[in-house]
């Protein structure tokens, strides 16, 4: 696939000769020329500055911790040795949550402050356009990868989302911290995210990134274990069976079933049928 006659035929050389496949949209400004024209170093460049912002947020979640584990400490100096260490290890604990809640307040404001305001795209890794969703992505799954099983189904958990941008209606079910994107997400009123649910609004692979939104409409049902890929709106009702796996572009109409991988439509007779034959199985293990 050609790349667009609007860059300049070092530019398309050099971005040839290392995603051949890939059709970019035109650079924005000296800084995406730069980031498409040395992928690796500002790729590099990227990582190390995300590692010192994490490293400053983290440092200012454990802040209030450790002023918590100092006190606790002084305070136990003097007592008898036998309850000082179960009590300071129950202080220990407290400081765990203590730093868990205060990064699901700092990294909200991080992502707040700084160049995060991801917009859908089709192009390579290496262009400026991808910066604001890698930044978005990083800081997110600090908590993610750390404190949001423990929020998981809790105000709290979904006030953090929604803090992140995600989009959550009214009563809204998410059991599941294996979600990408929040700001491109969108959970109608009523609807039923299932356990260990991969959610996400992208998808690409070979250097290639396509980022689009996923929007999952009200009183729909997201089986255990299924991938929502970007890209995919689902509509009110519908259901998509546990392990199954939505592919981006898919349109899921009102009140459908989709399941499978890929997910496909299942007819009404089609799940009848289904059930027919889960019923006889149980029948027939009874009857054993």
């Amino acid at each position: 696939m050609d790349l667009p006659k609007a860059e300049d035929s070092s530019e398309v050389a050099h971005s040839a000769s290392v995603f051949p496949h890939i059709r970019n949209p035109p650079p924005t400004g000296m800084l995406d020329r730069f980031i498409r024209r040395f992928g690796v170093f500002s790729h590099a460049a990227a990582i190390l500055v995300l590692y010192a912002v994490a490293s400053l947020a983290i440092g200012l979640a454990l802040a209030p911790a450790l002023w918590f584990l100092g006190r606790s400490w002084w305070w136990l100096d003097n007592i008898n040795p036998w309850l000082k260490w179960p009590v300071f290890g129950f202080a220990c604990g407290l400081a765990f949550f203590v730093a868990g809640f205060t990064l699901l307040l700092v990294i909200p404001v991080f992502n707040f402050l700084l160049p995060t305001r991801v917009k859908p795209f089709k192009g390579s890794y290496y262009t400026y356009a991808a910066l604001p969703w890698y930044i978005h992505n990083g800081l997110f799954y600090l908590v993610r990868y750390t404190f949001l099983p423990y929020v998981t189904l809790t105000p709290f958990g979904d006030a953090f989302l929604r803090a992140m941008g995600m989009k959550i209606g009214r009563r809204a079910f998410i059991n599941t911290e294996f979600i990408s994107d929040p700001c491109l997400l969108t959970v109608g009123d009523d609807a039923v995210i299932g356990g260990s649910v991969h959610l996400f609004a992208h998808y690409g692979g070979g250097g290639h990134l396509n980022i689009a939104p996923t929007v999952i409409g009200a009183r729909a049902t997201i089986g255990q274990n299924a991938t929502v890929m970007g890209d995919v709106i689902i509509g009110e009702g519908a259901t998509l069976l546990p392990h199954s796996v939505l592919l981006p572009g898919s349109r899921v109409g009102p009140h459908e079933t989709w399941g499978g991988v890929p997910a496909q439509l299942i007819t009404h007779e089609e799940m009848e049928h289904l059930k027919e034959g889960i019923h006889g199985v149980v029948n027939a293990r009874v009857r054993k």
